[in-house]
This record gives C-alpha cells, sequence and structure tokens, in this order.
C-alpha cells in the first residue's frame, strides 16, 4: 500500500469507529476514537498479543529478550526498564542531557545553515548512548556506534515483517551489526562486573547488570545487549522524529515560538541559567508543542496487537487471529476530537481547552492504557532539554517549504531536507522574536 495512513483514514470515515480490510489471508482491524481505543489500551497480554506480531524484530535485539521471550519473562525484562526510566533516574539523567547538547552545538559556527534531522538524529544518539547504553560506551566508541545502530535500523523495513531473515543487504548488515555491538557490550559487562559495586554508574546498564528474575538468576550478558538496544532504538527514534518535527512546525508559527521564548525566560529568571529537571518539568508551552507534534506527526503510525482471545466491542465481534491496529495518527486527526485537526494548534491541550481530555484515550501520541510506551517521559525530557538549549543559543529559521511524511519505513519522519538557517546569540541577549 502506498499510503496505508490515506487507506485508513478513508475506512474510518466510511465505516467508523472499528472496521475490518482484508490484506492478503489476513484480517487487519482498526479502532479509531475514543471508545474503540479502550479494547486496545484496556486489553490485556492475554487477550492481544504482541510478540506474533513483532517478530521481525528479533534478529536486531536478539534471542530471549523482550518479544521472543516468555511473557512471564518479558514482564520482568520490562520491570527492568521501566526502573531505568522511573522519576529519581530521569532526574539524574538530565544533566547528562544538558551536557551532551550544550557541548554538540558549542562547536556550531556563529551562523549558517544545518540539517535539523540529521543533527538531531546524531546529537539524540550521543544523549541516549550516554544516558541509557553507558558512559564507556558513548566515549569509547561513538563514531563507530551511530554506523551501528544505522545498520540496525536498516535491518528493520517493511520486508523485515514478512520475512525477517531473507538474505538481503540490508539483512546481512544488520546482523554483522548486531555482532559487532553485542562484542562491545559484553566487553564492557565485563569490566564493570570485575570493577564490582564501588565502579557502578547512574544509567540503565549498571540497572539490568544489577537485576535478577525472580528465580535468583541473574541477566546474561546476551540479554543485557539486546534490552539496551531495545531501549536505545525506543528512545532515539521517537526523540529523532519528534525533535525534528517539533522544530519544523515551531519555527513556522511566530506566536506558539514566542510563547515558548517568553517561557524560556521566565524559567531563566526563576531557576538561573542552568536547565534543570525541575525547570523543564515547568516548560508548558514547549511540553503541549511537542504534544500536538506527536498528534500529527507521531513516528508509529500504527501500533499493532494480535488477538488472542475473541473481543467485543458494542454489538461487534472481533475474532481471533485478527491483526488489531490502533493508528495514532488517524486517530490524531478525529474531528470528533480534535478541533480543526489539520492546524498545528498546541494551544489545544491549555487547560481551558484540553481537548485530550475529552475522554480516555482521545489522545494516543504514545499509545495509552496498557499499551502505552515507558519511555515516554524519557522522551519529554530529552526533546525538551535538546530544544531549551537551541533556543537560548540560537536564532533559528526554517528554509524552504514544510516537509511532508515518508511513508516508505516503519517509522515515519520527515522528508528531507529539513534546512534550518541559524545565527548565534550574542552573550546574554534574551531569547525574545
Amino acid at each position: 500500500i502506498r499510503d496505508p495512513v490515506a487507506v485508513s483514514t478513508r475506512a474510518h470515515q466510511k465505516y467508523g469507529e472499528l472496521f475490518t480490510l482484508p490484506m492478503l489471508h489476513k484480517r487487519l482491524t482498526f479502532c479509531v476514537g475514543p471508545e474503540a481505543h479502550e479494547i486496545f489500551c484496556r486489553g490485556s497480554d492475554e487477550e492481544l498479543d504482541q510478540a506474533e506480531v513483532y517478530k521481525f524484530s528479533v534478529p536486531v535485539f536478539g534471542r530471549g529478550v523482550v518479544f521472543d521471550a516468555p511473557l512471564v519473562k518479558r514482564y520482568q525484562q520490562f520491570r527492568w526498564l521501566s526502573q531505568g526510566l522511573r522519576a529519581d533516574k530521569l532526574k539524574s539523567y538530565v544533566p547528562q542531557m544538558v551536557m551532551e547538547a550544550e557541548t554538540y552545538f558549542k562547536d556550531f559556527p556563529e551562523s549558517g545553515e544545518f540539517d535539523l534531522y540529521e543533527k538531531l538524529s546524531e546529537l539524540i544518539i550521543m544523549t541516549s548512548s550516554r544516558c541509557l547504553l553507558g558512559r564507556e560506551v558513548r566515549e569509547s566508541m561513538f563514531g563507530r556506534l551511530c554506523s551501528i545502530i544505522h545498520d540496525l535500523d536498516q535491518g528493520m523495513q517493511p520486508i523485515s515483517v514478512f520475512a525477517p531473515y531473507l538474505p538481503t543487504p540490508a539483512h546481512r548488515a544488520r546482523d554483522a551489526a548486531h555482532r559487532e555491538i553485542k562484542a562491545v557490550f559484553h566487553k564492557v559487562i565485563a569490566q564493570r562486573r570485575a570493577a564490582g559495586a564501588e565502579a557502578a554508574e547512574p544509567d540503565m546498564l549498571q540497572t539490568f547488570i544489577d537485576g535478577s528474575y525472580r528465580d535468583g538468576t541473574n541477566l546474561t550478558d546476551d540479554e543485557i545487549t539486546g534490552l539496551l538496544i531495545a531501549g536505545l532504538f525506543a528512545g532515539q527514534h521517537t526523540s529523532s522524529i519528534t525533535s525534528s518535527w517539533t522544530g519544523l512546525r515551531l519555527l513556522r508559527n511566530e506566536k506558539e515560538l514566542a510563547k515558548v521564548l517568553a517561557e524560556q525566560e521566565s524559567l531563566k529568571a526563576e531557576f538561573g541559567d542552568a536547565i534543570s529537571f525541575e525547570s523543564l518539568s515547568k516548560m508548558n508551552a514547549l511540553h503541549n508543542c511537542m504534544k500536538e507534534t506527536l498528534r500529527m506527526y507521531p513516528p508509529l503510525i500504527f501500533l499493532i496487537r494480535s488477538v488472542a482471545k475473541e473481543l467485543r466491542f458494542k454489538d461487534m465481534v472481533i475474532p481471533k487471529g485478527d491483526l488489531l491496529f490502533l493508528s495514532p495518527v488517524v486517530s490524531g486527526r478525529d474531528g470528533s476530537v480534535f478541533a480543526n485537526p489539520d492546524e498545528w494548534d498546541p494551544s489545544r491541550f491549555e487547560p481551558a481547552r484540553a481537548e485530550d481530555k475529552k475522554a480516555p484515550f482521545a489522545y494516543v501520541g504514545f499509545g495509552g492504557g496498557r499499551h502505552g510506551c515507558m519511555g515516554e517521559q524519557f522522551a519529554y525530557l530529552q526533546v525538551k532539554t535538546i530544544w531549551s538549549v537551541l533556543l537560548r543559543e540560537f536564532e533559528l529559521e526554517c528554509v524552504g517549504p514544510l516537509q511532508t511524511p515518508v511513508m516508505d519505513a516503519l517509522v515515519v519522519g520527515p522528508s528531507p531536507p529539513c534546512t534550518v538557517r541559524f545565527r548565534r546569540r550574542r552573550p546574554s541577549a534574551p531569547v525574545n522574536t
């Protein structure tokens, strides 16, 4: 299908909140709208199976982890992932994010142009690897890490869903990258374990090294490697695409940009120049810009589960064996929930309007309920940190027409180029328009 979002949108307009599209030998059932979203978001893992759908990710993450692990074991692995993303951990990650962003932009010239998506993708790999993969990996092999992540990323293409082990050039490069990153992590893990508790680091790698299953066994090196790759992929894709789209829309909207810049000045007056967890938590205008961007341009256009038990919705039955789809992009453009849904309007999330609060699961930019994204708060912190540094350091403007979503991949980003013109602000100059 050339444009699956357009097909899904037309079907929603014609058939309503629940509809089924036949595709080869499969039935694809879509739920759109707050009431229908409840089937997906409240569904248990016994009712809605992820493993069957995401088998294509096994060559990237490795055997025995995430969607290749039995359900009970997967629950425990997800528990460690969530521990690495709890509030106290997030707070400790902020100084690392700020340091990476400030160091990265310090080397920019006084003025010029750059590709926003390319630069932010690179920076987000830096911040994610620093916080999640460990200091050793970030400092010793960052240049090679970008190449490895690229090869792993390219190993998840539409063809991979149906034939993940087909010996294509992309799949061969993916497998070679997995072997290389596994060797690197095994070495780092061995060094950490040999050094003992005094060498413990405040990152997700350490969380996995210290973790143990309920039966007392520790995670294997392969399991730690697979979980780190899974965590990095989740954060890197969401944040690089969302941070880029946020900028591409914000820099073209004078009214919203003025709000965000005024907010930065207000928080500098309250907290000083340093960007902190506390100041990021009060960036409501920037937060709403990101939230609106996720409504219109979610990186994952479809969330999919295999129906393991017959489900009912109103007077309809969803039979076992269907593939159940929740589409954040189709639901995000639902005019019955969001006024003028094709307009980028962050003020729709302000308390006076609160369109996302009309009903449970009205907003599904990060999924929702049992099937929400555990990295949501990490992504918000990461993107707000990077844009706070950018806006305080530079005057920025977009060059050329607004980009369009590229629909030829599993994760949907903006069409290239994403050119931004910049000029460094004078020292102590206020961030006003």
